[in-house]
């Protein structure tokens, strides 16, 4: 059995390997064919490797936490459509190449949507990369290899924040690049607290806003978010606690 172990690992099947011994009890006690025991412990190798796989893109999302559709509290905010985002939780917006535009004040649930989107995705095949506006400003500093590159690679992409950092001229042409090359191959959500008529102000350039503007904007679900701040129901909750 040791040595049957190691030449499952050897080839790399470790999925086998783990439940070689349970699957062989099974059989027996249950008089299993070798084609159902087989199947079994094929399958037992490919659960493994989803695993592995889902883990391995939920670390490259870079996701600042994990929350889904399920833990949003619809009823706090009424004003939101719950169906329409129930709806883009089926991610078919990511398979049809289109883009999400979430704009609303701080602390109104849009980073946990988008976060909520990004695990279904994930859930889906889909590769996903998350970074607020902090991160892309904090990584073009730093002068990271091969940044463009990162940001078009996932086949969704989500920029969180924007507006609640000024960027100098280098890193607004970079999001111009990134937005632009982007466009009708992969889908690419923005979050902003920042209206559209103020993202002139966001990028200190009116034309690059306006060419931003003009191919994010031509094939988009455009998503305006009103209301009070969960952050401060849920601080408020814990003060009187």
């Amino acid at each position: 059995m040791d040595e049957l172990i190691y030449k499952l690992k050897s080839i790399r099947l470790s999925g086998m390997s783990q439940k070689l011994q349970i699957r062989l009890q099974e059989a027996m006690a249950n008089e299993l064919s070798y084609q159902e025991f087989l199947t079994n412990l094929i399958e037992d190798e490919l659960t493994v490797r989803r695993d592995r796989l889902m883990s391995r893109r939920l670390k490259q999302a870079n996701l600042p936490y994990m929350k889904t559709m399920e833990n949003f509290d619809f009823s706090f905010n009424p004003s939101i459509n719950k169906q329409y985002m129930k709806k883009l939780a089926t991610t078919s917006f990511v398979a049809q190449e289109q883009n999400v535009l979430l704009i609303g004040p701080p602390g109104v649930g849009k980073t946990h949507l988008a976060v909520a989107w990004a695990l279904e995705a994930i859930q889906k095949g889909f590769t996903v990369v998350y970074r607020s506006i902090f991160d892309i400003a904090q990584e073009i500093a730093e002068n990271k290899m091969d940044l463009i590159k990162n940001y078009l690679r996932p086949q969704f992409f989500i920029l969180d924040e924007l507006g609640m950092k000024n960027l100098n001229h280098q890193a607004n042409e970079i999001l111009l690049e990134i937005i632009h090359r982007r466009y009708q191959r992969t889908a690419t959500l923005i979050a902003t607290n920042r209206p559209i008529e103020d993202w002139g102000k966001i990028f200190g350039d009116n034309a690059t806003a306006s060419a931003i503007l003009d191919r994010f904007l031509e094939n988009v679900h455009y998503i305006k978010i009103t209301g009070k701040s969960y952050r401060l129901k849920n601080a408020k909750e814990q003060k009187n606690h």
